[in-house]
């Protein structure tokens, strides 16, 4: 089980008056794909008018552009909330970026009360991310925010 109150921390002394929002969202994409476990992949989508623009991230190259409520995390900008998949393969409209993907969780940011864009990891594995990953995730997000 991950400890997320570690993960947050180091982010949070990672990116502390850090001025650089791309720069710090590529730090967090580093130390997720290094730190949790059975991922394969790790990064960002930000919010480029009508659609989500890759950003940072780590893994295989990826999407570069997925419309407002499309895939998991067009669905998870459209609605403002947090989406956990725990079989990719039954949500309609997945987008497969990566063939080996088979659980994901998409999690909004904000910034000035508006959506930002998502934080998304996708993972080999079925059912990976736990009501306890979501909330560990959720606050990392927060965390973000703070200093975007």
């Amino acid at each position: 089980m991950t400890d997320y109150r570690a993960l947050n921390l180091q982010l949070r002394e990672l990116i502390a008056n850090i001025p650089y929002p791309i720069a710090n969202l590529a730090n967090a994409s580093a130390l997720l794909f290094h730190t949790l476990d059975r991922l394969n992949w790790a990064g960002f989508y930000l919010v480029e008018g009508d659609a989500l623009i890759l950003g940072p991230f780590q893994g295989k190259p990826a999407c570069i552009k997925i419309p407002k409520g499309r895939g998991v995390c067009g669905t998870a900008w459209e609605k403002n909330e947090t989406v956990r998949v725990e079989n990719v393969h039954e949500f309609a409209g997945h987008i497969a970026c990566d063939g080996a993907s088979n659980s994901e969780i998409v999690i909004p940011i904000r910034r000035n009360g508006e959506i930002y864009g998502v934080l998304d990891l996708d993972s080999p594995e079925f059912n990976r991310f736990s009501k306890e990953d979501q909330e560990g995730l959720e606050e990392f997000v927060r965390i973000l925010e703070a200093n975007l």
